[in-house]
């Protein structure tokens, strides 16, 4: 196990609480990788704003008006049926009472059953067949939201600066792909037709129970103000437990997936008790949480099942009195008011219901949105084409300001300028800004003042993929993803041919290691490439590199997870590729860099020598210290 990788989790934890360290540059999976033992910071618990997520989720849901449209009609008329369909009953029924005390001819009365229950037929079969397309139209918003929302976040994500991924978990943002996303669309699919069909019911029901009774009607609306005391009360309690809730998600999320990732530094160190303690007290406070959550949401049905009761029977008793009186209510007046009610309190109860939901729906909601309100890059320029001119690689650092935070200065007024075809190493210790120069180079952080020239040309009035497309990095964190060798080695260029492919990779020294696999350049790498070792994994993407054929070299201590003999192997490759070309070296091993034109030697951010390895030795400065403290009693 390497001093670094010791080191990273170790500290881990400071390190994330120290954002002015030297960021490490990540391609591909950023932010959420590293050693095991640290979480995301708890916000706030109480949603931030509520109606505006609330506004915003219907904004997304205005893109589908036309089957909203639809959906509505198909409602309408379940509705209808709903309505109307219980009071033909309550004409049979009368007909009946009528016919049995000798009120209404046999005759007439069986005719007006028959009639009444062949109309009730017809409409629950329309009802049967409307619901079905409405939910189904339903199920089709759902799923096309979920869409839209993945595919925007996704896009977001293209859009934000290194900085972002950096300070964010990668669990955390998995988190809000897999399980906000779902929690928002389940919700619209399960409430969207309810929420309709309920406001709907309430209206037209309530329509009927005036016209049978209106007395009976206002007995019945005594008991609403009681629902809606409670259903406010409960909801704004649930409300901040649902949204917490969600956030002990995304930090369980983003534990598992650290420990998982990093599980052979667990067990080198012995840390499986101590991880497993941070995962269970995580994993206790979102049982906590969610079983507070889900207690208060749990309450609201039973309070308004009992409120609902209270007011039935109400009304049963008004309605025996009213029976008895000067002009009473036929016995299917009252039968069906009942069944009204019954229906008048069964939508609001599924209201309370989707009040209920909607405090997770919103919830989920707010960190989709938190995600796509992150400040994106800084709007770039293209003016300029360097596929125009004859390239020649001179950089240009001009008076650089850079710092990753406001509290702690890193760049003060750096100046260095590389000449075209040079090759030039960065040493220094650990934070001294080595990488942090190529991230500026390569535009991942802007920088706060200063300017950065390529051929004479300011690096901001090129476009970032036309810029980055000039360079090619080798890094000492490889990262290989799920699919053949040879689309992993063809990664940065596509329209390569098997020929270039495995030329590119003689030059690595790793075809003949391709050619003992039983695929070959077929053969698939898992995830991370865990079915190669690291030094194998490290020639792939020096071979991605010499494939691509870059105008400038990024280097970042390319050799450092091959043995001897295969360094030499790829030294000489290195130095082929690099021939004519401007070359950055990020070097921890200084025998690698003995022939570098130029060394920079980096402390706190400046330039503190720069010279090649011979000047540098014979200055006994900060290099010679460097270099003999690798190779003390070893000839220079």
């Amino acid at each position: 196990m390497s001093d670094k990788e010791k080191k990273n989790l170790e500290n881990k934890d400071n390190q994330r609480q120290q954002p002015q360290s030297r960021p490490a540059f990540r391609p591909g999976r950023r932010g959420g990788g590293g050693g095991p033992g640290f979480g995301i910071s708890m916000p706030a618990e109480k949603a931030k704003d509520f109606k505006g997520s609330i506004k915003r989720l219907i904004q997304y849901l205005s893109q589908y008006r036309f089957k909203m449209i639809l959906i509505a009609i198909f409602i309408t008329v379940v509705v209808v049926v709903a309505v109307i369909g219980p009071n033909y009953t309550r004409y049979i029924m009368n007909d009946l009472q009528g016919f049995i005390f000798g009120e209404l001819p046999k005759e007439e009365a069986l005719a007006n059953i028959l009639k009444y229950f062949l109309i009730i037929l017809i409409l629950y079969a329309a009802r049967f067949v409307t619901e079905i397309i409405a939910s189904l139209l339903g199920n089709s918003v759902s799923v096309s939201l979920g869409k839209q929302l993945r595919t925007t976040m996704r896009d977001k994500l293209e859009k934000l600066p290194i900085k972002y991924f950096d300070s964010e978990q990668t669990g955390n943002i998995l988190s809000i792909f897999q399980n906000d996303v779902d929690v928002v669309t389940n919700s619209i699919q399960q409430t969207l037709i309810t929420l309709i069909s309920s406001l709907f019911l309430i209206i037209g029901v309530l329509v009927m129970m005036f016209i049978i009774s209106w007395k009976l009607t206002l007995i019945a609306l005594l008991t609403l103000p009681l629902y809606i005391i409670f259903t406010k009360f409960i909801a704004k309690t649930s409300q901040s437990k649902f949204i917490k809730q969600q956030r002990y998600l995304g930090e369980l999320n983003g534990n598992i997936e650290e420990v998982f990732s990093g599980s052979t530094v667990v067990k080198l160190f012995g840390k499986e008790d101590s991880s497993y303690g941070k995962f269970q007290k995580i994993n206790d406070d979102l049982t906590g949480v969610a079983e507070s959550a889900q207690f208060l949401s749990g309450l609201i049905r039973p309070l308004m099942e009992f409120i609902s009761n209270i007011g039935y029977v109400a009304v049963v008793f008004v309605g025996g009195i009213l029976a008895g009186a000067t002009n009473p209510l036929l016995i299917g007046d009252i039968t069906i008011f009942i069944s009204y009610n019954r229906s008048f309190v069964n939508p609001i109860l599924n209201i309370a219901s989707i009040v209920n939901q909607l405090q997770s729906t919103v919830a989920g909601a707010e960190r989709i949105f938190e995600l796509l309100d992150q400040v994106e890059e800084m709007k770039e320029n293209d003016l300029y084409d360097f596929s125009e001119t004859d390239f020649t690689g001179h950089v240009e650092f001009k008076d650089i300001k850079f710092s990753y935070n406001e509290e702690q200065k890193l760049i003060e007024g750096l100046n260095l300028e590389v000449n075209p075809g040079k090759q030039i190493a960065i040493v220094g210790p650990t934070g001294a800004g080595k990488t942090t120069l190529v991230n500026l180079l390569m535009r991942f952080y802007e920088v706060n003042s200063g300017n950065i020239l390529i051929d004479g040309i300011s690096s901001t009035e090129v476009s970032r993929t036309a810029l980055r497309g000039l360079f090619g990095m080798v890094l000492q964190d490889t990262w290989l993803f799920a699919g053949t060798i040879k689309e992993n080695v063809a990664y940065g260029r596509k329209d390569a041919t098997d020929e270039e492919i495995i030329q590119a990779c003689k030059q690595a020294h790793v075809h003949h290691f391709i050619e003992t696999l039983p695929e070959g350049y077929n053969t698939m790498l898992k995830e991370d490439a865990a079915n190669i070792s690291q030094g194998q994994k490290q020639l792939l993407t020096i071979a991605r590199a010499i494939l691509c054929n870059p105008k400038i070299l990024i280097l970042d201590e390319a050799t450092s997870s091959v043995d001897t003999r295969t360094e030499s192997y790829i030294q000489n490759a290195m130095d082929f590729m690099m021939e004519g070309k401007t070359s950055f070296v990020i070097a921890h091993r200084l025998s690698t860099i003995k022939n570098a034109n130029t060394i920079l030697v980096m402390n706190h951010g400046a330039i503190v020598e720069q010279g090649n390895h011979h000047e540098l030795l014979e200055k006994k400065g900060v290099y010679s210290e460097l270099y003999n403290s690798q190779f003390l009693n070893q000839p220079t």
